[in-house]
């Protein structure tokens, strides 16, 4: 598992990541709106996987989901974000799933490098790269890339 802060910078550029696509989509909306949403949705995607497993309604704040199983899920979050870049162009709020399924995509491959690993389709898969919480500036690094690769794709290399 990356670092909560870890969480949090990639969930951020998955969001920017968002936001440009639904800009470029043509989905950005009033003054820019729905963009600037998608943004804020994949930020706080960038973390829903771990806070979605925990019982945030009660004092003792324990798991109601074991750790790493549906709320790591990949094919869902995958799903979720193929449906709403589709539903762009018909569905307002489209733009706030693909910003929270992008940060949740983005939580997942953090995650991935650990031994522990994540589930993408059906048992969970790892690179084994390195331990929770090393390697962090590695992770941010390639999500803030990423984030810097869509842009210039998207704003600079139009046809």
């Amino acid at each position: 598992m990356a670092s909560h802060s870890a969480h949090h910078s990639t969930g951020l550029a998955a969001g920017s990541i968002a936001a440009i696509v639904v800009e470029h989509a043509g989905a950005g909306g009033f003054c820019h709106m729905w963009s600037l949403l998608a943004l804020v949705m994949g930020t706080l995607g960038g973390t829903a996987p771990d806070w979605l497993e925990v019982r945030w309604w009660t004092r003792k704040r324990t798991l109601w989901i074991t750790h790493r199983t549906w709320t790591h899920w990949g094919l869902g979050w995958i799903a979720l974000l193929a449906w709403s870049y589709w539903s762009l162009d018909q569905l307002a709020w489209a733009p706030l799933g693909f910003g929270f399924a992008a940060g949740g995509v983005m939580h997942l491959l953090a995650d991935w490098p650990n031994p522990l690993g994540v589930p993408w389709i059906v048992k969970r898969r790892s690179l084994h790269l390195w331990k929770s919480g090393r390697c962090d500036f590695i992770v941010i690094a390639m999500a803030w890339g990423a984030a810097f690769v869509v842009a210039d794709k998207m704003y600079f290399h139009v046809s």
